[in-house]
C-alpha cells in the first residue's frame, strides 16, 4: 500500500496497542468472573478521572490526566504486568518498562512518540499535580477491585493490610479524600476477613 508515511505509523501503533487486551493482571473483575486485562485497567481509570475529578488534591488539566491513564501501561504489552506486590518482579519493571516504551512509542511518528514517552514519563515521576491524581486512582482501582472480589488476590497471594496501606499511602498526595476513603475500604476489608492485619 502507498500513501501518508505518518497516518501508516500512526496505525502500525494502533494496530499494536491491540496487544494490551491480552495482558493479564491478577486482580478479578468485580463479578469475578475473570482477571481483567491491561486495557480494561486503563478504560475504567479515564473513566474514574471524569468521575473522581473534583477530588484531586490541585486542580488538574483532566485531558492531560486521561492522556497518562490510557498510556500508562502500553509498555506492559512487551514488560508485561508486575504486581504491585512483587519485590522480586520490582527489580527489573523500570528497566524493562524503559526499553518498553522506546520500542512501542517509537512505532508513532518522532513528534507524537516523544510527547507520549513524556506523558508517560511525567506519570512514572509522580511530580505534577495531574501525575499524581492520576497515580491515585491507579492505586485505587486494584484496591476496589480487591474488596469487591472479597480480597481475592490479597488472598492469593498473601498481601497482609500493612502492605496494602503502605502500598496505597500516596493517593492522599493526589487524591485525600479518596485516600481517606481507601483507609475505610481497607479497614472495613480487615473485619470481612478479606485481608489479614
Amino acid at each position: 500500500m502507498g500513501g501518508n508515511k505518518r497516518l501508516k505509523d500512526q496505525l502500525r501503533f494502533i494496530v499494536e496497542l491491540d496487544k494490551l487486551k491480552g495482558v493479564l493482571r491478577r486482580t478479578l473483575l468485580m463479578d469475578g468472573s475473570r482477571n481483567e486485562n491491561d486495557a480494561e485497567h486503563s478504560w475504567h481509570l479515564a473513566l474514574m478521572a471524569l468521575v473522581l475529578c473534583d477530588y484531586a488534591r490541585e486542580t488538574v488539566d483532566i485531558l492531560r490526566v486521561l492522556k497518562m491513564v490510557l498510556l500508562h501501561d502500553i509498555v506492559e504489552i512487551d514488560a508485561g504486568d508486575t504486581f504491585c506486590y512483587d519485590t522480586e518482579g520490582e527489580h527489573h519493571r523500570v528497566e524493562r518498562e524503559e526499553k518498553a516504551a522506546e520500542r512501542i512509542f517509537g512505532l508513532l511518528p518522532p513528534e507524537q512518540a516523544h510527547a507520549f514517552r513524556e506523558l508517560w514519563r511525567e506519570f512514572e515521576s509522580r511530580q505534577t499535580a495531574a501525575a499524581k491524581f492520576a497515580a491515585a486512582l491507579d492505586r485505587l482501582h486494584p484496591l476496589l477491585h480487591n474488596y469487591y472480589t472479597q480480597g481475592h488476590a490479597w488472598q492469593k497471594y498473601g498481601v497482609t493490610s500493612s502492605q496494602v496501606l503502605e502500598r496505597n499511602k500516596k493517593i492522599k498526595d493526589g487524591a485525600p479524600h479518596l485516600w481517606a476513603y481507601a483507609q475505610r475500604l481497607i479497614e472495613d476489608a480487615v473485619k470481612k476477613k478479606y485481608l489479614t492485619s
